[in-house]
C-alpha cells in the first residue's frame, strides 16, 4: 500500500515496486552521485513550479491552451546554442498561430532540459543473437551496440544535470533578453519553413501584429511597457523517470515548507510506470510541482479516478495534467468513458492530447515512423469527444525538433516512406519536424475556433 502523507518522504518510494528501472552495476558508484547531485543548485524554483501551476488551472477552467513539446530524448550530443535556439523558434511559431487563429492565450512547456530518459518496452535488445541492455536514454547509457555502451553509468546523471543546467540558462536568455520580442516574430522563421505553404501563412500572421503593433504605437501607446510583448514565460518538463536522480533535486521549499522536485517546473508519469501502488506515483504524489499522467488505452476509468485521488487529493486546478496517448483507432473507444468518469467525478485536471505515441509503426527498412494524417485525426477527434462531454480540450503534447530532419511521413512537405533515410537523427522515437509542427498548430487552431 502506499504510504500515508504524514510517512510521505522523498525517499519513501523506495519501498516499492520500481518499473522501468535500469540495472545500476554499482550501488556505491550510485550513491556517489546521488550525493553530488544533492549538493549541487537547483535547477528550477519552487515558486515559478507554482506559477505554473497556477497558469495551469487557468487551462483547468477553459481560459488557456497548453503546448507541451520537445524532443522525444534529449542528446548529450545536441545541446548546441543552435539547436536550442531552433527548437525554441518552433515552439514560439506554434504559439503564435495558436494563439492568433483562436484568441486563446497558449502556456507553453518544453519537454527540455531534463528528457533524457526513456521507458523501454523490454529491458533488453538482441542483434545478431547478441544480448544487451536496452538504450534507456543518455542519462542512463548510449545507443551504441556495445556492452560497454549499454551498461547503466550513474554517473551519466551528472552530465545530464550540467547539460540541463546549460540549457536553463540559454533558455531564459532567450525568452527574456529580447529573442522572444513580438517585434521579432518574423525573425523566428527558419529557412527551411519560410519557403513552405506553412512558412508562408505564418509570414502573413507576422505581417498582421507587426502592422498591429504599428497601429497601437501610432495611437501612443507606450509598448515598451507591455512586457508581455517582450518576453515569454517558459516552463521546463520532463518524464520523472529515474527516481534517484529527481531525489537529489528534491527541496523543501522555504516560504511553504513543502517539498518541491527543482529538476523541472513540470514532471510527468509515463502510462508504463502509472502503477497504483509502484514508486512513481508514491514519489510524485508528495512533490508540490504540476504533474502529467499518461493515460493509454489500458486505462480503466475506475483506476484513473483512484490515481487522481492520490496525485490531486485537494483537487487542486492545474496540479494534475491527464495526457491521453490512445492512437487514431482506439481513442474514440478508450477516451470518453474516461473523460466522462473525470467529469461526474468532479476532478478540476486538464486534459492534453498526445498523437504522437499511439500512432507509431515499424517500416520494412525498420525504421520507426508517425504519418502526419494519423497525428491530426487523434488531435481532431480528441476535440471532438470534449465537445460532445462539455469538456475542455486543453492542450497538446507533441514530439518535435527544429531541425529538418525525416522521420515523419506527410505533411505540408508530403515526406514519403523513402525520404526518412534524408535525415532520420532521432534516438528514439520519430519527431515532427519545424514545417510539420507549424503545419499541425495551423490545424489545431481550425479546431480551437470551432
Amino acid at each position: 500500500m502506499t504510504t500515508t502523507a504524514s510517512t510521505w518522504s522523498p525517499a519513501s518510494w523506495r519501498s516499492h515496486n520500481v518499473a522501468q528501472s535500469p540495472v545500476w552495476p554499482d550501488l556505491e558508484a550510485l550513491a556517489a552521485v546521488e550525493v553530488l547531485l544533492a549538493a549541487q543548485p537547483p535547477l528550477v524554483f519552487a515558486g515559478e513550479a507554482r506559477t505554473l501551476t497556477t497558469q495551469l488551472g487557468k487551462v483547468a477552467r477553459g481560459e488557456a491552451f497548453l503546448l507541451q513539446a520537445g524532443d522525444c530524448a534529449e542528446s548529450f550530443h545536441a545541446g548546441s546554442a543552435d539547436a536550442i535556439r531552433d527548437k525554441l523558434k518552433v515552439i514560439l511559431q506554434m504559439a503564435v498561430a495558436l494563439t492568433y487563429a483562436s484568441g486563446v492565450p497558449v502556456l507553453k512547456v518544453g519537454r527540455i532540459a531534463g528528457q533524457f530518459a526513456k521507458p523501454r518496452s523490454s529491458a533488453t535488445e538482441t542483434r545478431d543473437n547478441v544480448t544487451l541492455e536496452a538504450f534507456r536514454g543518455h542519462i542512463v547509457n548510449d545507443e551504441a551496440f556495445t556492452a560497454d555502451a549499454r551498461r547503466p553509468d550513474p554517473t551519466r546523471m551528472i552530465t545530464a544535470y550540467h547539460q540541463s543546467a546549460a540549457t536553463l540558462n540559454l533558455l531564459r536568455a532567450f525568452t527574456k533578453g529580447g529573442f522572444a520580442d513580438m517585434s521579432r516574430v518574423h525573425a523566428w522563421n527558419q529557412e527551411f519553413v519560410a519557403s513552405s505553404s506553412e512558412g508562408q501563412r505564418y509570414s502573413a500572421i507576422a505581417d498582421d501584429i507587426e502592422r498591429a503593433l504599428a497601429f497601437m504605437r501610432a495611437c501612443g501607446i507606450d509598448l515598451s511597457r507591455e512586457d508581455s510583448l517582450h518576453t515569454v514565460d517558459f516552463y521546463t518538463s520532463h518524464e520523472a523517470l529515474i527516481l534517484p536522480y529527481e531525489q537529489a533535486f528534491t527541496r523543501s521549499d522555504s516560504l511553504t515548507n513543502t517539498w518541491f522536485d527543482c529538476s523541472a517546473h513540470m514532471l510527468w508519469i509515463g502510462d508504463r510506470t502509472r502503477q497504483r501502488d509502484g514508486a512513481h506515483i508514491e514519489f510524485l504524489r508528495g512533490v508540490g510541482n504540476p504533474l502529467g499522467l499518461k493515460v493509454g488505452p489500458s486505462m480503466m476509468a475506475d483506476e484513473l479516478l483512484e490515481i487522481i485521488e492520490v496525485l490531486n487529493p485537494a483537487n487542486t486546478p492545474g496540479r494534475l495534467t491527464l495526457i491521453s496517448r490512445m492512437g487514431r483507432d482506439g481513442i474514440e473507444k478508450h477516451l470518453p468513458p474516461l473523460v466522462k468518469a473525470v467529469r461526474d467525478a468532479g476532478h478540476q485536471v486538464v486534459w492534453a492530447c498526445d498523437p504522437m505515441h499511439g500512432n507509431t509503426f515499424g517500416t520494412d527498412s525498420g525504421r520507426k515512423t508517425r504519418r502526419f494524417d494519423d497525428i491530426l485525426a487523434e488531435v481532431r477527434s480528441f476535440f471532438e469527444i470534449h465537445r460532445a462531454l462539455g469538456t475542455w480540450p486543453g492542450g497538446l503534447h507533441i514530439e518535435l525538433t527544429g531541425d529538418n530532419v525525416t522521420e515523419c511521413l506527410g505533411g505540408g512537405l508530403g515526406l514519403a516512406e523513402g525520404d526518412l533515410e534524408l535525415n532520420y537523427t532521432s534516438m528514439c522515437d520519430p519527431r515532427l519536424n519545424a514545417s510539420q509542427s507549424l503545419d499541425l498548430a495551423f490545424r489545431v487552431a481550425e479546431f480551437l475556433q470551432s
